[in-house]
This record gives structure tokens, C-alpha cells and sequence, in this order.
């Protein structure tokens, strides 16, 4: 149990993982489209000099060629945990450099600080919007922690060597409208507690969209284990019940209403059962039963045909209920076939067996029933009892397989031969009986 514990964990821990690939390749295209942005932003306002604006535009473009190869080891044997926060503090780090660094303008001087002014600001929310796709929050915390320390860094960087700062300080509580224009207005006009609210919210954007990143992975991851769960009640109960029956068992939380349809039913008993078990022993017999239904049941749930019960060493199988068909007749009838010629020509645990069959069309009553907290998902009525006789009228006329006039009517062209009208046990009227021409009996 432990060990599908930990199977069902890693699952989950992959599926994250793989989430988290995918969206970082996303956030790799995103980071493309803002330096593109950037660069084309940084070059067309440096035209005025040709060389240093290839120069930023060469630069911009090696940087967006990084990004590539980040894009091309994601989900790699070469792929690690911090290489996404690495590229990230990149791209903060260039992204800084160049507000530190590049001049507001190549024609005209005016101090650095300046640039803080412009609108370059919203590029570091681009930054956090694309880590945000990584559906990682320890990335986009870190990313908001970068852009803190990149915006206060490339801004003090700016102002290191301006002889003269101006601040919201210098403008005063009550000043006149000339004076609060001069002074903010003025190129010497740093806004130290401008920029530091602007790494506050920086920061607090990044903790924001950790927390909604932290959630919808909580709901992701939830819903993946209510998945997991559902799929390892389908597997166990699969082995009791048809999947089709266990996938409605646990959507309706065990209820299946009985109804009323038609339904064609297969039911399918091996010849000497009894005869064999005093020869083998009660051990060996469960051994040959396990053979054959394994193999029988693959035949029944390809042509989809529903198992419904095994009791003793006989079959029933429903066609048409509880999943709809309209050939359920004649894929009856074929998997009747194909479990008679398995019989045939293969042995179950070193036994050869003897297959015979019954199917009848009708209609029927379905759905769960049973008592004291346990429940068997079953077929009630007169067809199904009509397929157990019609399989026991095989013995007296030497067939393998009896058919009932209600499924040949719905075969279309498979050829059948009539045995005729017989007495069937339970029912007042005889039964028209057939068979399949080429059933001649073992």
C-alpha cells in the first residue's frame, strides 16, 4: 500500500513538474515579446547614433538567444531546479544594467535619474507577469525580490555621482505652484521615496501572485489526487464489476437506479463442471476458471458486452445495458463464438473445457441491489432466464450455441439454422430455437 502511495505521489509530483515546464516555455515566448518590446523601444531612441543603437539592438538580441537555449533544456537531462531562477535574475540584472547605465538620450545630457521617470517602469511588471506563468511562487517571489533589488540598485547607481538631489523633501508641505514646479520638475529631481514605493509594490505584486500561483496549485494538486482516487477505485472495483459499471458506481457514489430496457443477454456454462471438479479437487478448478474467465471476459468486452455476474463456473453478460448498442445482438452472438472456438482450441490450466451457450433478447430490469451495507450490479427477468435455459437445451439437442427468436430477428445477414419450436422450462409457450449453421455441435 505504501508503495502505491508513493507511486500515486510521484505521479502527481510529475504532473506539476510537467505543468510547471510548460508554462515556463510559455513565460520563455512571453520574455521574447518584452525584450523585443525593449529593444525596439531602446534602439528607436537612439537612432540619432546609428552604432550605439546596433550595438544595444546586437545586445538585446544575443540576450533573447539566451532565452532560446533556457528554451531548449527545459524537460532535458540537462534541465535543473535553478536554472529558471537563474535566467529570471538575468534578465532583471540586464534589464537594470541598462536603466542604470544607458543615457535617457545621446544628444543632449541629463542625468540618469531622469530615466526613472519615464516608462520604463512597467517592464519590471512584465517580468513578474511572465514568472508567473512558470506556475511556480517560489520563482515569482523571487523574481519580485530581483526586481526590488535591481530598481533600487540601478537607481542608486544613477544618483551615485550627482552633486545635487532634489527631493519630495525639498518641495516642502505648503509650497507655491512655481516652487513645487521648479523643484519637480528640475533634472536634479531624484524621488528617492518615489522609487522606493515603486519597489514596494513591486514586491507586493510578486506576493500577491505567489499567493494566487500557491492556491491554484493547491486546487490543481487536489484535484489531481481526486483523479488518482477515482481511477484507483475504477481499477479496484474493475476487478469485481465491468469499468463501465465502476465509473457509474463512483460518479453516483454507488447508486445505480435500477431500469428498464432491452438488453441481450449471453450465458455461457462449462459442460462437466462437477465431473471435472471431483477428478481435479476444488484447487486445481479455481485455478481453470480463473484461465477461462480471464479469457472470456477479454472476449465479452471487446465486442462491448458487459459482464455482469459469475456464478460457479457459468458467465452472464449483458449487451446493450447499461451502455447502449445498437448491434448488440450480433456482437452477442460473435463473442459467443469466439469464447467456443478459444474452448476449442486452447486448454485453461492444463484443461481442455467445453463451452455451452445461451442468448436471449428482451426485455429486462438492471441496476443495483443487494442488502447489509453490499450491493451486485444484475439483469432480472424473463430474457435473462430464457439465455440460462436456452444454455441448458444445448445438452438434449448436441449444440454449443442456442439463439432465440427475438436476437436472430436483430442478427441482419449471419446466417442461422432453426432447431425448432421447444418447451422451455418456466415459459408456457415453446420457444423458436436457433442456432448458428455452422454449429454442428462438440
Amino acid at each position: 500500500m505504501a508503495i502505491d502511495i508513493d507511486h500515486r505521489q510521484a505521479r502527481l509530483d510529475e504532473t506539476l513538474s510537467e505543468a510547471e515546464q510548460a508554462g515556463l516555455r510559455v513565460a520563455i515566448k512571453g520574455r521574447l515579446v518584452a525584450l523585443a518590446l525593449l529593444g525596439t523601444f531602446m534602439v528607436l531612441t537612439r537612432l540619432a547614433n546609428p552604432g550605439h543603437a546596433l550595438e544595444l539592438g546586437l545586445g538585446i538580441a544575443g540576450f533573447a538567444a539566451l532565452g532560446l537555449v533556457h528554451y531548449a533544456l527545459i524537460g532535458t537531462r540537462y534541465d535543473r531546479a535553478w536554472l529558471k531562477y537563474a535566467f529570471i535574475s538575468i534578465d532583471i540584472a540586464i534589464l537594470s544594467l541598462l536603466m542604470a547605465t544607458q543615457p535617457v538620450y545621446d544628444s543632449i545630457d541629463v542625468p540618469q535619474a531622469m530615466l526613472f521617470r519615464g516608462t520604463v517602469f512597467p517592464f519590471y511588471f512584465l517580468i513578474l507577469g511572465i514568472a508567473a506563468f512558470s506556475f511556480s511562487p517560489g520563482l515569482v517571489v523571487w523574481s519580485g525580490l530581483m526586481v526590488v533589488v535591481g530598481w533600487l540598485g540601478a537607481f542608486g547607481w544613477a544618483i551615485r555621482d550627482m552633486p545635487v538631489r532634489l527631493d519630495w523633501g525639498d518641495i516642502g508641505v505648503t509650497p507655491t505652484t512655481e516652487h513645487f514646479v521648479a523643484t519637480f520638475l528640475s533634472p536634479n529631481f531624484v524621488g528617492t521615496g518615489s522609487r522606493i514605493q515603486e519597489a514596494v509594490a513591486f514586491l507586493v505584486v510578486a506576493v500577491l501572485i505567489a499567493a494566487v500561483m500557491w492556491r491554484a496549485r493547491r486546487t490543481v494538486r487536489r484535484q489531481l489526487e481526486l483523479d488518482e482516487e477515482q481511477r484507483a477505485l475504477t481499477d479496484i472495483f474493475g476487478r469485481y464489476v465491468p469499468k463501465t459499471i465502476a465509473d457509474s458506481l463512483i460518479s453516483d457514489r454507488g447508486l445505480l437506479e435500477p431500469v428498464e430496457g432491452t438488453a441481450t443477454v449471453l450465458f455461457i456454462d462449462v459442460a462437466g463442471f462437477t465431473r471435472m471438479t471431483e477428478a481435479s479437487g476444488p484447487r486445481r478448478v479455481v485455478g481453470v476458471l480463473n484461465a477461462f474467465f480471464d479469457q472470456a471476459t477479454g472476449a465479452i468486452n471487446r465486442y462491448d458486452g458487459v459482464v455482469t455476474q459469475f456464478i460457479g463456473d457459468a458467465i452472464m453478460a449483458s449487451f446493450n445495458l447499461p451502455a447502449e448498442d445498437p448491434e448488440h445482438a450480433a456482437k452477442a452472438v460473435a463473442a459467443a463464438r469466439d469464447i467456443i472456438d478459444l474452448a476449442a482450441r486452447e486448454t485453461f490450466n492444463g484443461e481442455r473445457l467445453e463451452i455451452r451457450a445461451g442468448i436471449a433478447t428482451g426485455p429486462v430490469i438492471a441496476g443495483s441491489v443487494g442488502g447489509g451495507g453490499r450491493q451486485t450490479y444484475s439483469l432480472y427477468g424473463d430474457t435473462v432466464n430464457l439465455s440460462a435455459r436456452l444454455e441448458a437445451l444445448n445438452k438434449e439437442h448436441g449444440t454449443r450455441l442456442l439463439i432465440d427468436a427475438a436476437t436472430v430477428a436483430r442478427l441482419g445477414e449471419v446466417p442461422v439454422r432453426e432447431i425448432g419450436r421447444i418447451a422451455v422450462r418456466g415459459f408456457s409457450e415453446p420457444a423458436a430455437v436457433f442456432t448458428t449453421i455452422e454449429d454442428r455441435g462438440p
